[in-house]
C-alpha cells in the first residue's frame, strides 16, 4: 500500500482525476484527492485560468498546495495532471520525504516554484503527449536536465501521434484518448507499486 495526493488541472477537480483515484484505490492505495479550487469546475482552459488568476495566481495556488497536505505524512507519492505538477514539484522540493513523482501531461522546471534542485531520492515518471498544444520543450528539458543532475531515477513517457492535452480523461470527449490513458495508468500503477518496494 502506498499512500498518493493526487492534484487536480487547471480545469479543477475533474470526473476524470476522480476516476484515477479510485483505479489507484481499487489496487489497494491510499489516495488524497484535494480541491484547490473548492469546487468550481470547467470545461475550457481560457475560463479556467482566468479563474485561477482571479484567486491569485500561482503564489495562492501554493497556498492552497500546503494547505491540502497539512497533516498528511511526509513519505508520499505526489502526483498531479497538467497545472496540478505545479503542486507536485513544489512538495517534493519543499517537503523532504516524498517517494516518488507523478507528472501527468507535462512538466515544469523546479525554479518555477523558487526551488534549485531536485532531490536525488525522488523518482519521477513525466507522461506526455507528442503533440500536445500545451508542450513546452524547454522547460521539459530543464526539469529533466535538474532531475538527471541530482541523480534520481527520471523517466519521460512520450505518447506518439497524441494531439490533445488532457487525453487520460474520459470525461473530456474531444481530448480523451483510451489508448494512451490506458497505457499511462498501467505505467503509473508499475511506478507506484515500485514506490511501495522502495519505502519498506
Amino acid at each position: 500500500m502506498t499512500e498518493i495526493v493526487l492534484f487536480h488541472s487547471v480545469l479543477g477537480l475533474r470526473p476524470g482525476v476522480l476516476q484515477t483515484a479510485e483505479q489507484w484505490r481499487a489496487a489497494g492505495h491510499v489516495v488524497h484527492v484535494p480541491d484547490l479550487y473548492g469546487g468550481a469546475v470547467f470545461d475550457g482552459y481560457d475560463e479556467a485560468f482566468e479563474f485561477l488568476e482571479k484567486c491569485g495566481g500561482q503564489d495562492e495556488l501554493l497556498r492552497r498546495t500546503d494547505a491540502a497536505v497539512d497533516g498528511v505524512r511526509p513519505d508520499v507519492v505526489y502526483a498531479g495532471y497538467s497545472n496540478g505538477v505545479i503542486s507536485v514539484v513544489h512538495l517534493v522540493t519543499s517537503r523532504p520525504g516524498a517517494r516518488g513523482a507523478l507528472a501527468f501531461h507535462g512538466s515544469v522546471p523546479v525554479r518555477v516554484v523558487g526551488a534549485e534542485l531536485w532531490p536525488s531520492a525522488v523518482p519521477v515518471q513525466v507522461h506526455e503527449a507528442e503533440l500536445d498544444p500545451f508542450r513546452e520543450d524547454d522547460a521539459n528539458r530543464e526539469f529533466a536536465e535538474t532531475a538527471a543532475a541530482s541523480g534520481a531515477e527520471y523517466h519521460y513517457f512520450g505518447y506518439p501521434g497524441v494531439a490533445a492535452h488532457l487525453f487520460a480523461d474520459p470525461s473530456l470527449t474531444g481530448e480523451f484518448d483510451a489508448e494512451a490513458a490506458g497505457l499511462m495508468h498501467g505505467r503509473a500503477l508499475e511506478f507506484i507499486a515500485a514506490c511501495e518496494d522502495r519505502g519498506r
